[in-house]
């Protein structure tokens, strides 16, 4: 038995028509088939159709190109989206590879690549000045291209260049590194290389202070890692807080890579980054998630196409996580703002979402469990039942408790059947958990959810023939509330409470929940005996 979560996720794709290469057979320009002009005329509705979900109302974009390579062929510019793209035009080039990509409108700014009718691509930096010239070959795009004006992609084609020429540098001292044959000659191509990598770093600062003010600025700094000081020590040398630097690298973690710039949403790495704080950076517990999450969230305000992708995106993950505990996260993002806010999305789920969360909330770790009423039946009732089958079927039998009126360190409230092949697995496994861990102050409240004389029969011989006498053994036949306090639509279900009959654990395997348990009372005789 492990966590499963029942959590109802939504596509991140509605908003954008995702494209890929593979639609290139669809998109060229075929002289030979008569269905050539109604594949650019479906081009034209697809790009109107974008174009009608995306803001900016100004002068428009002119782009002209020149590419001798390609004649009387189709060229497609569009935009980045993570590992997608997204055309946004095309253009049908002259026997002399030239034409212009046009529209009233202008481009959302952001990375964007020009598509070409041999499956290759080159990037191009779309930011305020979107009327320019460019002209390249497919020798070598980066070294053949010639830009002009547009300052930021003469920029972000130098740098291009510079990277170029850098690498081969390291390389080739790598090379003489690898082949020296002594300690001296090491040392000298090591410092030569430190100087390579510090020219490189010293030209990408002297880039994004000169580029502030466009977008090829805001792009560069974005690559940039945050660099980690060393921690300050104490008067032994040792670090003041052993978590330092992590605590620095997460306070830090986004001072170069501006989430709330929507530009930064149309390249290949948003995502990624995103979802590398969200994972391995953040404090993986909900109570911090939830605060982080809030905090991209509300930064994602600035552009409304940003705060979509935010919210499904962030919903997504959650929503998907198998991870115990991570619902409250799922369901914070759900009850705040995707219920409230999520007008894009289909009415019909968001019921079914309203009703997810409504019985979510009553099993969220950290939330106290519903008191319920059930109906213990005694061991002698079992055992006087081998040979009595109207006893055995008599359901008027036993007496009732409230789960809150168990006196228990920890309580493992335990939901079964015995016709669930899950359950004869988890059922033994968790009464041999019960014998080792009862003299612990660990109480089991075993709830069969069978119901009626044959429920009850099944019950009794299933207890009789397995011996399971000596843990809280409880039905309620007249009353299955429960069922839907504790969204129990299949079975096993188990869940751990505290004394204070707060949920620890749900939905986890008997040898799990031990180890918890097991944990949870090691750490309070550590704290003892400290």
């Amino acid at each position: 038995m492990s966590y499963h979560s029942k959590a109802l996720a939504e596509s991140n794709t509605a908003f954008f028509p995702i494209f890929t290469p593979d639609i290139w057979p669809y998109l060229c320009r075929n002289r030979e088939k008569p269905y050539a002009d109604m594949r650019i005329r479906t081009i034209c509705f697809v790009v109107l159709l974008l174009t009608t979900v995306l803001k900016g109302f100004s002068e428009g974009y002119e782009i002209n190109l020149t590419m001798p390579s390609f004649q009387n062929d189709t060229l497609v510019l569009g935009h980045r989206f993570n590992a997608s793209f997204i055309p946004q035009d095309t253009v049908i080039v002259d026997s002399k590879g030239k034409g212009t990509f046009s529209g009233d409108e202008t481009l959302p700014e952001g990375m964007y690549l020009v598509f070409l009718p041999d499956k290759s691509f080159f990037d191009l930096l779309i930011g305020k000045d979107q009327t320019f010239d460019f002209e390249t070959d497919t020798s070598d795009y980066i070294a053949n291209m010639k830009i002009r004006n547009s300052l930021e992609n003469e920029a972000f084609y130098a740098y291009q260049l510079f990277l170029k020429d850098s690498r081969e540098k390291a390389e080739a001292l790598q090379a003489k590194l690898t082949s020296a044959t002594n300690a001296g000659d090491s040392a000298n191509i090591r410092e030569s290389l430190n100087q390579v990598n510090a020219s490189v770093q010293d030209h990408i600062q002297e880039l994004i202070s000169a580029n502030r003010d466009n977008f090829f600025g805001v792009f560069l700094k974005a690559l940039q890692e945050v660099k980690v000081p060393d921690p300050p020590l104490n008067a032994d040398g040792k670090p003041i807080d052993p978590a330092f630097q992590y605590k620095y690298y997460k306070a830090h973690y986004f001072d170069n890579f501006d989430f709330t710039d929507v530009r930064l949403l149309r390249t290949p790495f948003y995502e990624q980054k995103l979802m590398t704080y969200i994972e391995k950076v953040a404090f993986q517990a909900p109570d911090s998630l939830i605060k982080d999450v809030d905090m991209l969230i509300v930064g994602s305000r600035s552009d409304p196409q940003l705060f979509r992708y935010m919210l499904i995106t962030l919903f997504n993950h959650f929503a998907k996580s198998q991870i115990m505990g991570m619902d409250a996260v799922y369901i914070h993002i759900a009850d705040k703002y995707y219920i409230p806010e999520a007008e894009w999305s289909d009415p019909e789920f968001i019921s079914k979402l309203k009703e997810r969360v409504e019985k979510t909330k009553p099993t969220l770790i950290g939330v106290q469990a519903t008191d319920i009423q059930l109906v213990e039946v005694q061991s002698d009732h079992f055992i006087q039942s081998l040979e009595n089958e109207d006893l055995k079927k008599n359901p008027y039998v036993g007496k009732f408790f409230q789960l809150h009126d168990i006196d228990a360190r920890f309580t493992i409230l335990y939901f079964w059947e015995v016709d669930c092949g899950h359950c004869k697995k988890a059922t033994p496994e968790l009464y041999d958990v019960y014998n080792r861990m009862k003299t612990r102050g660990v109480e089991v409240i075993a709830v069969n959810t069978l119901s009626g004389e044959e429920g009850k029969v099944k019950w009794i011989d299933y207890i009789n023939d397995n011996g399971f006498y000596d843990w809280i053994n409880c039905w309620n036949p007249y009353d299955f509330n429960y069922k839907i306090i504790y969204d129990i639509a299949t079975t096993p279900q188990l869940f751990v409470l505290n004394e204070n009959k707060e949920i620890i654990a749900k939905r986890i395997a008997p040898e799990q929940a031990e180890k918890i348990i097991e944990s949870m009372l090691d750490k309070e005789q550590q704290t003892s005996n400290d």
